[in-house]
């Protein structure tokens, strides 16, 4: 696969920490679309999701001189930061909402302002997880999209949680096979 770069990312976080408001409007530019999507796919709300969003780029406001390019890139250090604190948000007392994982299918991010480098990898990816058998791929959306540790996910979905610990694997034994072919396959393409 090839490796997800983000180029000049890295250079507009160390503006975001110096104080750059052009960079800050960058970065928002180039990733606001992808965070409310995930922020909307956790909380089931847009509204929610709209305010996790601004909430999230005060935080990388604040904190962009932490980030730290040798634990990961820029898109994912946001990312993390979105499902971190949407996770938190559903979590919290005042939220109560419950959504199905039908009711929290949120359309793709616009196309718009995408990085077209990253499309064939997030192509494969969701073609990826379409091709896992519909259990294993709830268990790997209960965990990441909702935080389930895995004895909550085997309460949610009635199975014993060796169950849901062995679809977890097998769920990602399958995608880094899939994305593997999917790497060995771009070797020798041009850039």
């Amino acid at each position: 696969m090839a490796a997800l770069t983000d180029d000049g990312d890295a250079e507009l976080v160390r503006g975001v920490a110096a104080g750059d408001r052009q960079a800050l409007a960058r970065l928002y530019d180039r990733y606001a679309s992808h965070l409310l999507a995930l922020g909307q796919r956790i909380l089931g709300e847009r509204r929610e999701a709209e305010d996790l969003l601004h909430d999230v780029f005060l935080e990388v406001w604040r904190q962009a001189g932490a980030y730290d390019a040798e634990r990961g890139s820029v898109r994912a250090w946001m990312l993390m930061r979105m499902r971190s604190r949407a996770l938190d948000r559903r979590k919290a007392a005042g939220f109560a909402r419950v959504v199905s994982i039908e009711e929290r299918r949120v359309p793709e991010p616009s196309q718009s302002g995408e990085d077209p480098q990253l499309a064939p990898d997030r192509e494969a990816v969701r073609r990826a997880l379409s091709a896992l058998p519909t259990e294993q791929r709830q268990v790997l959306e209960l965990g990441y999209f909702e935080g389930l540790s895995s004895s909550e996910i085997a309460e949610r979905i009635a199975a014993p949680i060796g169950t849901v610990k062995s679809r977890v694997a097998a769920a990602l034994a399958k995608l880094r096979a899939c994305m593997q072919e999917v790497g060995a396959s771009k070797v020798g393409e041009p850039e």
